[in-house]
């Protein structure tokens, strides 16, 4: 099959040597909306994915937080990543493209392709393309890498696992895509830290603090998330993205790259074979993380899934870019969530203690569209 989309083109803060976006170049197009607006367009059912947020230079406190998450868990980062990505090695070995899902998957990809080189001096091709729930992956972007590495297997790779909806897009897919194509492609998909028992390809199950998800665009090399709007995106087209050139000021996303890469290092080789013969001891996906959100569901009255966000990552993000309702609290002392107390005190969003839930916290997105 002959791939006639463009070739991929010089996009994001990150040096190409770290990663390859597989999307098309939207910059120039104006799609973002107030949160507010757009959580109403997406509750009365237009798709989140044809439209964006608006990315601001982050708040000095969003900054502070960001900073201080990486101080304090950059060792535990690396050592997760050296986790995974001996994992992925002793799969696959040499014959391996990493394949990040933007955007939240792309710092992680690049961390895990720099441990790789670091340990082995190795360097395995890395793109980062789009996935997106309900709407599916990027086929031409996955036809250009079958492409470009033939006889190569694709590893995917994320940054965390919350309810399991990418885990479960990504598997329907690439079932898709042999039915479609012929090829079996491997959905198995590698994550730093998997609270939510989705994958046997994890760094830890523990509902940790990974600093990324404490920004959004300045620590993802000014991308932001993936678009497929009919508008803009043809049959051929790579999904589509911006690039928010102008944050340029305030991008991160290398210097985070670089603190963990320096802390790889101190990486005990000891402490990351224990915990791999721990991982493939507890193999066990049962979705568990999907079955307690759809007790919450139920048990606060929430009409959709999708409302609910579980796992410290997801409901920093509810906090700093959704129109929160309320916060679910598994312990209130823990390390991993004080900012998370913070940033709802500032929205005035109330923090109920909820022990019974194998997640830190989890984040209820308000309803703003009344039923009709």
């Amino acid at each position: 099959m002959t791939l006639n989309v463009h070739q991929p083109a010089k996009f994001g803060s990150y040096d190409r040597e770290d990663v390859i976006f597989l999307l098309k170049d939207l910059s120039e197009i104006s799609l973002e909306g107030s949160t507010e607006e757009r959580e109403k367009k997406i509750q009365g059912g237009e798709h989140y994915s044809e439209t964006l947020p608006i990315e601001y230079n982050p708040p000095e406190h969003y900054l502070q937080l960001f900073w201080e998450t990486l101080h304090e868990y950059k060792d535990k980062v690396a050592l997760c990543t050296a986790i995974v990505a001996e994992q992925i090695y002793r799969k696959h070995g040499k014959q391996t493209v990493l394949v990040s899902l933007a955007r939240a998957g792309t710092p992680i990809g690049i961390l895990i392709k720099r441990y790789l080189k670091w340990k082995y001096d190795i360097s395995l091709p890395h793109y980062s393309i789009s996935i997106i729930r309900d709407r599916g992956i990027d086929e031409n972007a996955i036809h250009y890498m079958m492409q470009t590495h033939k006889g190569y297997a694709l590893q995917f790779i994320d940054g965390w696992t919350g309810k399991g909806a990418i885990s479960l897009e990504l598997t329907k897919n690439c079932e898709a895509f042999y039915q479609k194509f012929h090829v079996r492609l491997d959905d198995s998909l590698a994550v730093l830290a998997d609270p939510g028992y989705c994958t046997t390809l994890y760094g830890t199950r523990e509902d940790f603090l990974i600093p990324s998800a404490c920004l959004n665009s300045t620590v993802s090399g000014l991308v932001s998330r993936t678009v497929l709007n009919e508008e803009y995106i043809k049959k051929d087209d790579f999904h589509g993205a911006k690039f928010y050139q102008e944050l340029e000021p305030f991008d991160v996303s290398n210097h985070y790259i670089d603190e963990i890469t320096k802390a790889f290092q101190k990486v005990n080789p000891m402490s990351i074979e224990e915990n791999i013969s721990v991982n493939l001891l507890d193999q066990t996906v049962d979705f568990r993380g999907m079955k307690e959100v759809l007790t919450i569901k139920e048990e606060f009255n929430i009409d959709n899934t999708h409302y609910v966000k579980p796992g410290v990552g997801e409901t920093t993000r509810v906090l700093l870019r959704r129109v929160p309702w309320k916060i679910l609290m598994k312990d209130l002392d823990s390390p991993y969530v004080q900012h998370i107390i913070l940033l709802a005190k500032e929205r005035g969003v109330e923090v109920i203690e909820y022990p019974n839930m194998s997640y830190t916290c989890c984040g209820l997105i308000k309803k703003v569209v009344e039923d009709r």
